[in-house]
């Protein structure tokens, strides 16, 4: 007699997914409609988050050595990066937290579209090329005027969050 070992997917249970929605809508609508006070909660909480698993990472080493240099350069950067949200949290913080944002993902389009452009040219078609010269431009643009970005960055989160939540909430009842 052969058994046959069925495995079966986890099943995601929905109710969690709703409560994932339902603070992803409240998120956006915060955003949407007091910016500035929500970024800074949200900035501290990322600080918070970054200062914690930095030390956790320098403690880390002590455990488990196999890669005990980039454990120590990751909790260095974390420590120093939370630190300095939580401890200037205000809209120096926000402003600093933004800019950064919007300078790492123009350098992230402008690398992308590099990519893009070389699948283009070795044979992948005109959509990777197409995507890639948009994606350049996008990333010019952002590191063009960075300050003026970050600015509405957290409007464009917001809108994204509100549609995210709304589209995860109707999952969740789909999957009910």
């Amino acid at each position: 007699m052969t058994a046959v070992a069925t495995q079966e997917k986890p099943q995601i249970q929905w109710w969690l997914v709703l409560i994932q929605g339902i603070a992803t809508l409240l998120i956006g609508i915060f955003l949407l409609t007091n910016p500035l006070q929500t970024a800074s909660i949200l900035v501290f909480y990322i600080g918070l988050l970054w200062l914690i698993t930095g030390v956790l990472s320098i403690v880390r080493i002590f455990t488990d050595r196999s890669n005990w240099v980039w454990e120590l350069i990751s909790g260095v950067i974390g420590i120093v990066a939370g630190w300095f949200l939580v401890s200037n949290i205000g809209d120096g913080a926000v402003v600093a937290f933004g800019l950064a944002a919007v300078v790492v993902l123009a350098i992230q389009g402008i690398i992308m579209g590099i990519f893009g452009l070389i699948e283009s040219f070795q044979g992948a078609g005109w959509g990777p090329g197409i995507m890639g010269v948009i994606s350049i431009i996008i990333g010019i643009m952002l590191l063009g005027h960075p300050l003026g970005y970050a600015a509405v960055l957290p409007w464009v989160i917001g809108i994204f969050a509100v549609v995210g939540g709304i589209f995860t909430i109707i999952m969740a009842f789909r999957l009910k």
